[in-house]
């Protein structure tokens, strides 16, 4: 029987992505979706798709109330909203699966400077389960909150992860360089990010200083039992709709070769449904685009590594990966709704 689920934010671009998924998907039910923005419109009009024409938005004020008959929540808002939504879903019993930044860091007091928020609910940092399959398995079977990791740290962790963990480079002294479509900034009207602002052009911005910083370093310290400090992380914004792509360099340890940082990644995802092990400049864009794959490759020569991931922004690193989670939470096969999407680009 598929479960009744309901999404709350679904009209921001992946939001949107995962409502459109969710009416694919053979064990979900879309339940409710909401936006302030959209309020009392059709959620096929609005999106596309094969939605059921009875479905229209509700506004965001409501969504405490609707998930009292849902089974599952999808959160696709601001982390500050997402953190005072979350508890009360979870408090209902409800699988919250949450897309924002709300519980990726482990510690309240990180809120602030990260954020730009005190957290209202630190208890619930502790209990909730960071969901990226690939590097902590399947969500534990009490588990009622679960943080979708960000786009550019699954990327990013899902490529230093295995090389430290096989102790072939240093966990200081790491460099990522990541570059992401436009949509990664979410759907706003700013001129940083309109058509003839964003396209020609390539700036970085958040220089060692984007959010996702803290929790790269958390989430791979934890991964890899390497204690990872002082990540230098810069983002960059490319022309594109979607996708992303990071290099991250690494000082190699002794003994370190082509070899042995291809066999690491090789063997931490050998059993992976959607990470797949690529030479190097095999890794694109394009190869992931409208997927939920992730392609990983490395090189290295002499006391330099380069590992390098691309993957779709709004699926892998959002949407879909949150499919994955509730699959997984819920004991469905882990590729259902997901493995037929397909790539986007020739």
């Amino acid at each position: 029987m598929a479960s009744r689920v309901g999404i709350v934010g679904a009209s921001g671009y992946s939001g949107a992505t995962l409502a459109r998924i969710a009416a694919g998907h053979p064990g979900m039910k879309l339940g409710f979706v909401t936006s302030d923005r959209h309020e009392g419109e059709r959620a096929r009009d609005r999106l596309g798709g094969f939605f059921d024409p009875s479905l229209r938005f509700s506004p965001n004020a409501s969504a405490v109330e609707l998930a009292a008959s849902a089974d599952v929540v999808f959160l696709a808002t601001s982390a500050e909203i997402a953190a005072k939504l979350a508890p009360a879903f979870a408090d209902l019993g409800k699988l919250t699966i949450d897309l924002s930044g709300a519980f990726r860091l482990g510690e309240a007091a990180a809120y602030p400077q990260w954020y730009g928020f005190e957290h209202p609910a630190p208890a619930y940092l502790a209990s909730a389960f960071y969901g990226l399959p690939e590097v902590f398995g399947p969500p534990p079977e009490d588990a009622v909150l679960i943080s979708n990791p960000g786009c550019y740290a699954t990327a990013t962790i899902l490529a230093l992860t295995p090389v430290l963990k096989a102790g072939l480079a240093e966990p200081s002294g790491i460099f990522v360089d990541a570059k992401s479509g436009v949509s990664g900034a979410g759907r706003q009207a700013k001129e940083a990010y309109s058509f003839v602002e964003a396209n020609e052009d390539l700036r970085a911005y958040k220089l060692l200083s984007h959010q996702h910083t803290p929790e790269i370093e958390r989430a791979v310290t934890q991964g890899s039992a390497r204690g990872v400090t002082g990540l230098a992380f810069v983002p960059h914004l490319l022309p594109l709709s979607r996708g992303l792509l990071v290099t991250c360099y690494l000082r190699a340890r002794p003994g370190a070769t082509k070899a042995s940082v291809s066999d690491a990644l090789r063997a931490a995802y050998a059993d992976s449904s959607f990470v797949r092990v690529v030479a190097a400049d095999e890794v694109s864009i394009h190869a992931v685009a409208g997927t939920n794959f992730a392609y990983v490759g490395a090189e290295c020569r002499g006391d330099a590594i380069v590992v390098v991931c691309a993957l779709d922004n709004l699926i892998k690193g959002a949407a879909g990966q949150a499919v994955q989670n509730m699959n997984l939470a819920l004991g469905l096969g882990e590729t259902l709704g997901l493995g037929t999407l397909a790539r986007i680009a020739p």
